[in-house]
């Protein structure tokens, strides 16, 4: 996920995949490529958007889960700052996707920047909860 101002910022986030357990740790890097504004402070948060209804009556909620900062200070060109957020700690559900076209639930990572005059810059990814841990077995073997 990129993040940018032309010729003012340019962030690059890099986390380690966007399908997570409920309770999996989020992994990721951010590399700062270009800074050329005064950056107060970054957060990352979890947001979660509830839909329901359809059509005109479509109603949408969005919280904010948590708020994690990472970063207090100005960065520097070639920075990089490590990501790790456990999701266990929060009241997560899995993502529901148009249950019978009425109700959905996502998840989002949101990354914050605000600098020194107080204006907020950010970027939204969706990620994908699940239950259970999903296991790989390529050969169809038990």
């Amino acid at each position: 996920m990129e993040v940018g101002i032309e010729d003012c910022l340019h962030i690059e986030f890099e986390y380690d995949k966007s399908k997570y357990h409920l309770e999996d740790v989020i992994v990721g890097k951010i590399y700062f490529l270009l800074v050329r504004i005064k950056i107060k402070h970054m957060e990352l948060q979890i947001l979660k958007r509830e839909s329901t209804g359809s059509g005109p009556n479509l109603y949408n909620e969005t919280d904010v889960l948590t708020k994690f900062e990472i970063m207090d200070g100005a960065p520097v060109r070639g920075e990089c700052i490590p990501i790790r957020l456990f999701l266990s700690p929060f009241e997560l559900t899995p993502t529901f996707k148009n249950v019978h076209n009425k109700f959905s639930v996502k998840y989002y990572l949101n990354l914050v920047l605000v600098d020194e005059e107080d204006r907020r810059y950010f970027k939204q990814q969706e990620i994908h909860l699940r239950r259970k841990v999903l296991k790989f077995n390529p050969k169809n073997e038990e």
